[in-house]
């Protein structure tokens, strides 16, 4: 077992760079033994175009709709955004588990670690009383939430979603408003109102 390091920043760095180590050796090893043991046998079906492609016609030098690139643009802002409804599942989840007070104490106590912030100090995490000192194993323990403790905690969060889930939805209904969903907008939606010319002294006149 690899010991823990007195900053848990560092161990969380020097994890990722393992797992990415590990997943790009991984990658890059199936690749290279693929390319030496595969077959390469080229003809005029297996270069064609198939499945959703379709057959290049005329120059590549093209100007693309600008739609593409807004539409892209919001699927990416909402897709991260929805992102960040999933660890706030598993934090409600648990909470809500905890809020029962029918759970056994060897399951509080598990839930109940799994709730402690790892980015806060062991004296931080005691002051809030997530935590207390051990002296017999010298060592941090976590602290059981109440029932009651766990009921409120749940309350802040599922009102801090409500916040955030009507924050997104604002602004889908100000792009659905404005049509930048819509994959197809008319040139006159957007054209600014031409302003007559005015009219000459001798067009007043003959008026």
């Amino acid at each position: 077992m690899i010991p823990m390091a007195k900053d848990p920043v560092a161990t969380l760095v020097f994890f990722l760079l393992v797992f990415a180590f590990v997943g790009a050796f991984f990658l890059f090893i199936h690749l290279v033994i693929g390319s030496f043991i595969r077959p390469y046998v080229p003809d005029k079906e297996k270069l064609t175009i198939y499945e959703c492609g379709e057959p290049t016609i005329g120059s590549a030098w093209v100007q693309f709709d600008l739609r593409y690139y807004v539409v892209a643009l919001l699927f990416v802002i909402f897709d991260v955004e929805v992102a960040f409804f999933f660890p706030w599942a598993t934090v409600f989840g648990k909470a809500n588990q905890l809020a029962d007070v029918n759970i056994t104490s060897e399951r509080r106590l598990d839930l109940s670690a799994q709730l402690v912030p790892s980015g806060m100090s062991n004296d931080a995490k005691q002051a809030l009383g997530l935590t207390r000192y051990n002296e017999s194993s010298k060592k941090y323990e976590p602290v059981p939430i109440k029932p009651d403790v766990a009921t409120g905690w749940a309350r802040v969060a599922f009102a801090d979603i409500l916040v955030f889930f009507g924050v997104l939805m604002v602004g889908f209904a100000y792009l659905w408003r404005r049509g930048d969903i819509n994959w197809v907008r008319t040139y006159a939606h957007h054209q600014e109102p031409v302003a007559e010319p005015e009219k000459s002294l001798e067009q007043k006149i003959g008026a």
